[in-house]
């Protein structure tokens, strides 16, 4: 697949097969994420590679949140949205969370340390695409949460940038209209 056909036509595929994805198509993933910029080549990515009963365990923390943060909540609903998260992990085959760790680097900036770790993210979802897998990026409050940190043993200033959700694809994502460069850009001569 040609580079700028790969950008134009990736698409967050939300709904993946359980089929089992194989090891060297992920490895294949990992490796495109390593060659993302990264200023003062600190390499600040970390990555997870979730599959099998790992996703239950991560499920388990999920769960754990969701009950803590919803003490008010109606006993059944609670159940209900707790069982949701439990599950979460388990709507694809293979999940890569992708943290950050950033440099001790006295001439490090934080900031670019998560610029390169979310470019190595958008490397891992053009390389999926290419491969013909269906990935999408999720975050949200959940994944920033200490106990999530802590499930993937990430240091204090670690941060967890998302969790790739990985398989073949069972939906056709839709086409999306995009807004042009021109809406955004400024030349300056």
């Amino acid at each position: 697949m040609e580079t700028f056909d790969a950008i134009r036509t990736r698409r967050s595929v939300g709904k993946v097969k359980d089929d089992p994805v194989p090891k060297s198509l992920i490895e294949k993933i990992l490796e495109a994420a390593t060659y993302a910029p990264n200023h003062y080549r600190t390499e600040p990515w970390r990555f997870f590679v979730l599959s099998g009963e790992s996703r239950k365990e991560l499920g388990e923390v999920l769960e754990g949140i969701t009950r803590s943060e919803n003490i008010g909540l109606d006993q059944e609903k609670l159940d209900k949205k707790a069982e949701k998260s439990r599950n979460n992990p388990l709507r694809a085959p293979v999940i890569i969370a992708v943290g950050v760790e950033p440099s001790d680097k006295k001439n490090v900036i934080q900031i670019e340390e998560y610029a390169a770790v979310h470019s190595a993210i958008q490397n891992m979802l053009l390389t999926a695409h290419a491969l013909e897998l269906g990935a999408i990026w999720r975050t949200g409050a959940v994944a920033y949460h200490t106990k999530v940190k802590e499930f993937f043993g990430l240091t204090a200033k670690g941060e967890l940038a998302g969790f790739i959700y990985l398989g073949y694809p069972d939906m056709n994502p839709k086409t999306v209209k995009k807004t042009g460069y021109k809406n955004y850009t400024v030349w300056m001569d």
